[in-house]
């Protein structure tokens, strides 16, 4: 029995040298990957940050894209604004020209038609004044022919020339 017994120990012996082997072993293993891990996760970290200042830093570039965009953008609606103001300048002073034009020209006309009008309403005028004078001449040459022939007869019915 004392064999056995000894043979127990040293079994139980032996067991206890394995289990504290397998245990440090399992130790160890359990460390390396907690180690492993850690480092694993720190190197997640440093990324992800790495990551939201490259992202950050990028934001920022853009925004000061768009808003040197938007300046451009700005001047070049003033700058389209002041052409348009400048253009519709130009085309108002010309069509004040082209109307104070056609205006002197409607005068001109207006002159022109006017002293014609004179012209031949004095004509028209001298030639009324002409045709009474004729008439008055003609009744004077007629009252003295019918005074100095006597009763003249009127053409017509009875006369010479029916």
């Amino acid at each position: 029995m004392r064999a056995v017994e000894t043979r127990l120990q040293g079994m139980e012996e032996r067991l206890r040298e394995e289990h504290e082997s397998i245990r440090s072993d399992f130790s160890k293993q359990t460390e390396s990957l907690e180690a492993l891990m850690r480092s694993e996760v720190q190197a997640l970290t440093e990324r992800l940050a790495a990551e939201r200042t490259r992202r950050t830093e990028e934001l920022k570039a853009l925004s000061a894209e768009f808003k040197e965009a938007l300046r451009a953008l700005e001047k070049r609606h003033v700058k389209l604004e002041e052409a348009g103001t400048m253009a519709d300048a130009a085309l108002r002073d010309q069509l004040l020209l082209q109307s104070r034009d056609a205006a002197a020209e409607l005068a001109k006309l207006g002159e022109r038609l006017g002293a014609e009008l004179s012209r031949s309403h004095q004509e028209l005028k001298s030639a009324k004044t002409d045709r009474a004078t004729l008439a008055a001449l003609l009744s004077d040459v007629a009252a003295q022919l019918g005074a100095d022939s006597g009763p003249v007869a009127a053409p017509g019915k009875n006369g010479p020339g029916s």
